[in-house]
């Protein structure tokens, strides 16, 4: 038959090198030859494209221009959310302060009951206000808040005998008919 060789293949590694060598070398020249034509084809006019140090200048000068704006952004926003928390603190504190006057004041505070007519405003709405503390200082107390108002629609015995509860000559009036007493 036949005669098997035991080699490792050292004789045959000299003719694969140089078939890789011959392939790089043929894949350098075709590439010259490409960036060749590349160059005849360009337009006299045009401009010659930046170099790799200059785009990776120009790109990282982008890239810390966004970081830069977003930092600013951060401390706008954080300057803005330290001045709304100090508002806030601000209120809170002042909020606690007339809660705790409040407070003080409930035991000498009764909440009473009266019909008392509330006074047109300039601007035509109902003053409760006086109305309010009237009803408190008629039970001995020297000031008052409404807590509870009526509305009724008030016409003439005409316009009810007539079957009418609104209309003209007819009006609104507004009462206080619970006040908060001190």
């Amino acid at each position: 038959m036949g005669t098997i060789s035991l080699s490792t293949g050292n004789a045959k590694r000299p003719a694969v090198h140089s078939a890789r060598v011959c392939v790089l070398a043929g894949a350098l020249v075709l590439m010259s030859a490409l960036a060749g034509a590349q160059e005849t084809a360009r337009p006299a006019a045009a401009k010659p494209q930046e170099g790799f140090l200059a785009a990776t200048t120009r790109w990282l000068s982008e890239q810390v221009e966004t970081i830069n704006s977003g930092f600013k952004d951060a401390r706008s926003k954080v300057e803005n959310f330290g001045r709304e928390a100090g508002l806030a603190a601000k209120t809170t504190a002042d909020g606690a302060k007339d809660a705790a006057d409040a407070v003080v004041r409930i035991p000498k505070a009764r909440v009473v009951t009266g019909h008392e007519k509330c006074r047109l405003a300039s601007n035509g709405a109902p003053d409760c206000v006086a109305a309010a503390t009237d009803v408190c200082k008629a039970r001995g107390f020297s000031s008052g808040k409404s807590v509870d108002m009526t509305t009724a629609e008030i016409c003439p015995p005409k316009a009810y005998m007539q079957g009418r509860s609104n209309g003209e000559n007819c009006v609104t009036e507004t009462f206080v008919s619970s006040a908060l007493c001190q």
